[in-house]
């Protein structure tokens, strides 16, 4: 079975380094993972053409969770996107504007492992 590959976009690196951290210990036969800690870096990586999952965080300096996703699925409209937040309340909406374009899967930090990984093999197929 070929790996798949996992974009994790957050501008904490701290989160991005304990999700490769936990996909590493329980798939790395499973996923390649990539990470970046702003969404213009994950861009360039999604325009090359090899990501078969974004995960993106919603609240980031650079560009927020929406952009981040619209921008992806201009590129690639079947491209799986999960979002993820640390936040009840989005004070920009990205969720919202986003579950309007399409988003179907949104995931609150702290996560749950089991469930993450969950979402993440549905999108990717594999369930």
């Amino acid at each position: 079975m070929e790996k798949k590959t996992i974009l994790i976009v957050d501008d904490e690196k701290n989160v991005t380094d304990f999700l490769v951290e936990e996909l590493r210990e329980c798939c790395s036969q499973y996923y390649n993972v990539i990470t970046k800690n702003s969404g213009y870096e994950a861009l360039k990586v999604i325009f090359q053409g090899e990501v078969d999952l974004l995960l993106t965080d919603i609240a980031m300096p650079d560009m927020d969770g929406y952009e981040l996703y619209s921008r992806a699925k201009e590129y690639n409209e079947d491209l799986p996107i999960v979002m993820m937040t640390g936040f009840g309340y989005d004070p920009n909406h990205a969720v919202v504007k986003s579950r309007k374009a399409g988003l179907k899967n949104v995931v609150f930090k702290p996560f749950d492992m089991s469930k993450l990984i969950a979402i993440l093999k549905k999108n990717l197929g594999e369930v």
